[in-house]
């Protein structure tokens, strides 16, 4: 079975897969394609990934957290247990990117490249069934990461138990397909969400003296919370707060009593997030007292950043550099501010996430989350391989304590 998008992989890549094992994880990643399923609500795939688990040998499976799976694939030794992470939610979003594999679910589709997290999670897990860690390797089929949800409740069943190390990875159609991202430091944003209600009084739009006119104070308000990044948050700090929606009146010559706002806050480090997220409330409140309005604001805290630190980013260096060579380990060459829950297990243990390329040659950089988003098939290979390799080396490297 070919690839639709085939490219010539690296030797040391393409060796580790038989016919056999490669024609088997492209049809279960297509298969995962065509039938997408939202978070939590992922059945059919986490039957077809948990099938095709102990079809290739790794017996240690068990069905967490509604949708998820552990799998646990034993090593050579005693040396400290790493975790592996794929996800395997859609989106709610229509595809149009014509593969002949495309969702046939009306408005649902793989949009973000977890069909191919999840096939390549799977992937790893044979080559590491076949060539074993030192110690124990968790591999983690995590639902519902599109909601923000599914990493604290595979951490709730279990998943970092006796786990000391993680690694994980996303498919990027910015680099091609054979290169990777693994650099130290800030990678992915926190992720907050506000919802602002501004309750004042209604009137005749023809006697606006009568009013505490919300929408008035809206427009204020929009503006002040655009101050926080811009005179609140150090320079040198990246952050975003971004207004997403407003909802006010229902006619053209009334002075609705409410105005409803919701938005985001994007930061890379604790401070600044809290920073931030305290000044949307107190600017909040204190320009509604401005406009005589009363403000309920409600902060819905979501996924913390992502910092990869040294020297799990390190270990996850070493893996891809002796796979794919030293030139194919790449720097992302920007900042990040799309969130990511894979930041909830790097809480608790340390870990590395990388990026992995998933352009075919001469391929267009078509952005996540886009209709026409698709990942290169021979990614899976690659993102297999190197997660593999990342469980060996943080197993040595644990074990020799380096």
């Amino acid at each position: 079975m070919s690839a639709p998008f085939a490219v010539s992989l690296p030797k040391s890549v393409a060796s580790q897969f038989d016919a056999a094992l490669h024609d088997r994880l492209v049809r279960l990643r297509r298969s995962i394609h065509e039938d997408p399923e939202l978070s939590f609500h992922e059945e059919r795939t986490a039957s077809r990934l948990e099938e095709s688990l102990r079809d290739l040998g790794v017996h240690d499976v068990r069905r967490v957290a509604k949708t998820g799976i552990l799998a646990r694939i034993r090593g050579k030794g005693r040396a400290p247990t790493v975790a592996l992470r794929g996800d395997i939610d859609a989106l709610p979003i229509t595809e149009a990117t014509g593969l002949p594999f495309a969702s046939r679910n009306a408005g649902v589709m793989h949009a973000c490249g977890h069909d191919v997290h999840a096939t390549w999670a799977v992937g790893a897990a044979a080559l590491l069934a076949n060539a074993p860690a030192d110690g124990d390797v968790i591999v983690i089929l995590q639902p519902a990461e599109e909601t923000g949800r599914g990493a604290p409740a595979m951490i709730e069943a279990g998943a970092l138990d006796d786990v000391q190390a993680i690694f994980g990875g996303h498919v990027d159609r910015r680099f091609d397909v054979g290169t990777v991202v693994a650099d130290e430091g800030p990678l992915a944003a926190s992720a907050d969400t506000f919802e602002i209600e501004l309750v004042g009084q209604g009137a005749h739009a023809a006697r606006p003296h009568e009013s505490a006119d919300p929408i008035v104070g809206a427009a204020a308000l929009v503006t002040a919370l655009q101050t926080i990044v811009a005179r609140r948050l150090n320079p040198a700090t990246p952050g975003v707060v971004t207004l997403g929606t407003i909802h006010a009146g229902t006619a053209p010559n009334v002075i609705p009593d409410r105005a409803a706002l919701t938005g985001t806050v994007r930061a890379v480090d604790a401070p600044s997030r809290r920073l931030m997220l305290d000044e949307v409330r107190r600017l909040s409140e204190q320009v509604a007292t401005a406009y005589r309005l009363s403000a309920t604001v409600k902060l819905d805290h979501g996924t913390p950043p992502i910092v990869n630190p040294a020297r799990p980013t390190a270990w996850a260096r070493e893996a891809a550099t002796a796979l794919l060579g030293e030139t194919s380990v790449v720097p992302l060459g920007f900042l990040n501010l799309a969130g990511e829950d894979f930041a909830h297990y790097m809480e608790r243990v340390p870990g590395c996430f990388l990026r992995i390329g998933a352009r075919e040659p001469g391929g267009e950089t078509i952005p996540a989350h886009a209709p026409r988003f698709y990942a290169a098939e021979d990614s899976i290979f690659v993102g297999a391989s190197v997660l593999a390799e990342c469980a060996r080396v943080a197993s040595r490297a644990l074990e020799a304590g380096r």
